[in-house]
């Protein structure tokens, strides 16, 4: 018999969207303007490997050639089809998926313990290798190290998403508005995500769909209004 869930005393809410849709800046805004009135608290749930192989590229003489060979490996790994490019690369991959799990477990206990949790990100465990989705089960593999690797990830992220916010704020956005916010980043990759989100269900929780393309004191006002009316404030 599975253990029971602990009981929550506070509230889980998730700021997801696609790169450039505002979810650094609003996350932090909203826990900083929401904690004047109760205990919030703000989680990173990303990996934060997009921002590390950018800071690469910015590396003297060696860096854009280790950056876009980087990039080619991760897009591999998260392709359906293609071939997880070697046991290194795959270690590298759980290695985050574990740390995106210390995060979540931060998390976790912090709502378990009372905070209203305002999270930039959240795992899912319904499309691999993108949208925060599993690392290691898109691609194929023939090595058996890789494949455990690839099982117990699964385990992580089941474990992630069976953690359902209490409500998800799906900020939209474009890819063109996406492009001029974040320059340094892929369109197509932009695309994929974008094309990807509204589909997630985030293990059926309540979901609010913002306009992430409006000026940026409109869609913060959206969003506590949706907190509002869901009676979290």
């Amino acid at each position: 018999m599975p253990p029971k869930s602990k009981p929550r005393f506070g509230h889980l809410i998730a700021l997801v969207g696609c790169d450039g849709s505002g979810k650094s800046t609003l996350s932090h805004d909203l826990v900083r303007l929401l904690g004047r009135n109760r205990k919030t608290s703000y989680g990173y749930l990303g990996l934060g490997s997009g921002d590390l192989g950018r800071r690469i590229g910015k590396w003297p003489v060696i860096g854009k050639m280790l950056e876009k060979k980087l990039t080619h490996k991760a897009k591999k790994t998260r392709t359906k089809g293609e071939k997880i490019p070697g046991f290194i690369t795959a270690c590298v991959v759980f290695a985050f998926s574990l740390l995106r799990l210390e995060r979540f477990e931060r998390v976790k206990h912090a709502v378990e313990g009372g905070d209203l949790v305002i999270t930039d990100r959240y795992p899912q465990n319904e499309v691999p290798g993108h949208c925060d989705g599993p690392g290691l089960s898109a691609a194929k593999t023939n090595n058996p190290l890789i494949r455990l690797l690839a099982r117990i990830e699964r385990l992580f992220y089941k474990k992630m998403a069976d953690f359902t916010p209490d409500l998800v704020i799906f900020l939209k956005v474009d890819a063109e508005t996406a492009l001029q916010r974040k320059p340094d980043h892929d369109k197509e990759a932009l695309q994929t995500k974008i094309d990807i989100m509204p589909n997630l269900t985030f293990n059926g929780a309540p979901k609010k769909t913002i306009d992430a393309t409006q000026p940026y004191e409109k869609v913060r006002q959206d969003v506590i209004t949706a907190l509002q009316r869901a009676k979290f404030l």
